[in-house]
């Protein structure tokens, strides 16, 4: 009965996602009718905008909801911490740090090189995080902490490189606020097969993070490895974000606020917490870039401001009711 009970909400989540999915395609800094939408996604009539920018950039967001929705709620069950996501534990920041240099020393300035120096800084920062948390004997309080330092650290970093190179300053503003307006026609193809990738390697996992929800001890007594289950968590949750911060750059609270809200509707089980992140994370961003598009008119606002704005009074509010 419960199965049944989350099903229907899982129907009415995807029902949410279509429906912010309509949104993007129709309102921006020109809103289009129903039909007009229509005859841009079929190529019937002259729906350029449609065609050229909004789905591109739909579809992008769709990606980088369901990437960044699934590593937030991985990391908080790896580290068993309710605050943990990508951008707490510094791995957000990490890919920012890696496409920054690339863009002002090397050069770079195309998605398919980003991607490459975006996946280095998220793999690098999650083993430093790691390491500076105390590594195997490394407790939530000091992997959060130790998050927290190295992305204060790495955001500073960012910053000065901005203000030294003035050249590549306007190349980089909109990628380090988070944006999706950046999107081109083949940009959520490029990152597809990564996020793909760790999308799979999420629901391989789904069943045995449950076991290790109840303690290394209990775990290797039901025959898992909790040292693998991790590492391979931890290379799903680097192509997640990789692939997502690379294509738009950091965007914030997502992966910490998605778990939370959906948690009363799935309860401890990991699997259905992970379907519903997958559905529910892309509808909230895919929502916070079209009220970016409306309160801003005929300018936007980066959906990274939008998602940190109302992602900063969510984590207040969990912190509050926790200490409570």
């Amino acid at each position: 009965m419960q199965g049944v009970h989350r099903g229907r909400w899982l129907v009415a989540a995807v029902g949410l996602l279509a429906l912010t999915l309509a949104a993007s395609l129709a309102i921006g800094a020109r809103s289009l009718a129903p039909l007009e939408v229509w005859h841009g996604l079929t190529g019937a009539g002259d729906g350029a905008v449609v065609r050229q920018l909004r789905l591109p950039r739909s579809a992008l967001g769709l990606l980088v909801g369901v990437a960044l929705g699934l590593a937030g709620a991985l990391m908080q069950a790896l580290t068993r911490n309710p605050l943990a996501d990508p951008g707490l534990l510094g791995v957000n920041a990490g890919a920012a740090a890696a496409v920054v240099s690339a863009i002002s020393f090397l050069g770079v300035a195309d998605l398919a090189g980003y991607i490459w120096f975006a996946f280095a800084g998220a793999a690098l920062v999650t083993v430093a995080v790691w390491a500076i948390g105390g590594g195997a004997t490394a407790t939530p309080a000091g992997l959060a902490l130790s998050g927290t330092a190295v992305t204060a650290v790495l955001y500073a970093y960012v910053t000065a490189v901005q203000l030294l190179d003035t050249a590549a300053l306007d190349r980089m503003r909109f990628w380090t606020a988070g944006s999706l307006a950046a999107a081109a026609p083949g940009t959520a193809t490029l990152i597809l097969p990564f996020i793909a990738a760790g999308v799979l390697v999420t629901a391989a996992l789904a069943r045995t993070l449950n076991v290790l929800a109840l303690g290394d001890d209990a775990a290797r007594a039901l025959g898992t490895n909790p040292a693998r289950i991790r590492a391979a968590a931890a290379v799903a949750v680097v192509l997640l974000c990789g692939a997502a911060t690379a294509a738009c750059g950091p965007i914030v609270f997502l992966g910490l606020m998605v778990p939370h809200l959906v948690r009363p509707l799935t309860g401890p089980d990991l699997r259905w917490l992970l379907a519903f992140c997958a559905v529910l994370a892309p509808a909230l961003l895919l929502g916070a870039d079209v009220l970016g598009r409306v309160v801003a008119r005929p300018g936007e606002l980066q959906v990274g401001v939008v998602t940190a704005v109302v992602g900063g009074g969510f984590f207040l509010a969990v912190v509050r009711r926790r200490r409570a």
